[in-house]
């Protein structure tokens, strides 16, 4: 049996003694537009189809089920504005990363307005990003290789993710900083394309989540300079965060937090809020995180909402002033 089927199997379990107390309205039931299953008021309903399915997690400890359903496109934006026009009802909920911040400075126009039509929910994880070389690199630390870079401008480069993925912004906010305008940014499709021009050495250095790099760091093949983070990471105690190499304004990694349409009722929020803390103490969620590259940051709406807004404006800074083309 499926986690999947386990989960569908608990939510009609639940739901079936839900309706003990609500069968005065059966009818007026209706079937629910994605799974076909009748419910017929509210308790009896779904809880999500935006977020983890399996018997783990919110479904574990909710009893409701959840759905995933991806929408990619336009950086996000497809399933950004599909969300923001959804019925408010606390039944769709948006997992966001963090190009829900950087797409406001990034795109002439977005579908949807970032802090008119959303509410935050949590915030969920982060991973961090790190700066990163050969180990045969003569830069131990990242104020070598700014010397390095000055010394030799037409040498040293620097592989990202696309532009205004999180590596790249940071990128540019450590030319701007260091006043190294001639550092080139080779830009890649993805992190993993990054990592591959560093081991090969097209590039000299690779700024790019941790968790793409980390296999190569731990098998000595890579030295880590710095930690993009507000801590050093676990399994690499001895490497500083940028803050801690003298780099303010640098603990910028991917972070993930939960998002529901604007004029979702406070009680359907504070549900999903709740339950979604929950889930983030265990220790067998931190550790699927962990494994995954990501720390768990188990903070609320408030917290959630305030990093959101900040980061909007600290991702439009570094756009405007960098000269990043309007997408």
């Amino acid at each position: 049996m499926t986690q999947s089927t386990t989960a569908n199997i608990a939510f009609r379990q639940s739901r079936a003694k839900v309706h003990e107390k609500h069968h005065n309205c059966a009818a007026d039931a209706t079937r629910h537009p994605q799974t076909g299953q009748r419910a017929c008021c509210r308790a009896c309903r779904p809880r999500a189809h935006w977020t983890i399915r399996g018997e783990r997690g919110l479904p574990g400890t909710s009893g409701q089920t959840f759905f995933v359903e991806n929408r990619g496109g336009a950086g996000g934006n497809v399933g950004m504005e599909y969300v923001a026009r959804s019925n408010p009802d606390g039944y769709t909920i948006l997992l966001a990363t963090s190009a829900f911040s950087v797409n406001y400075g990034l795109y002439n126009q977005l579908p949807y307005d970032p802090y008119k039509d959303f509410v935050a929910v949590s915030e969920l994880a982060t991973t961090p990003n790190a700066f990163v070389v050969r180990v045969e690199s003569p830069a131990k630390s990242v104020k070598d290789f700014v010397a390095l870079a000055r010394a030799n401008p037409e040498k040293y480069n620097c592989a990202t993710p696309p532009i205004g993925t999180t590596p790249q912004l940071l990128l540019e906010l450590f030319k701007m900083r260091e006043k190294l305008p001639k550092l080139a940014d080779v830009v890649f499709k993805g992190g993993g394309d990054a990592v591959q021009a560093l081991l090969t050495g097209t590039v000299e250095l690779s700024v790019g989540s941790l968790g793409a790099a980390l296999p190569y760091i731990k098998a000595s093949t890579f030295r880590c300079l710095a930690i993009c983070g507000e801590s050093r990471w676990p399994e690499l105690p001895a490497v500083p965060t940028m803050q801690e190499e003298g780099y303010n304004g640098f603990a910028i990694g991917t972070d993930m937090v939960l998002l529901a349409p604007a004029k979702t009722p406070s009680d359907e929020v504070k549900w999903l809020e709740s339950a979604t803390l929950k889930v983030l103490q265990t220790p067998e969620m931190k550790d699927k995180l962990f494994q995954a590259g990501f720390l768990v940051r188990p903070k609320g709406a408030d917290a959630a909402w305030a990093r959101v807004t900040k980061e909007i404006t600290t991702f439009k800074d570094i756009i405007d002033q960098a000269g990043i083309a309007k997408l």
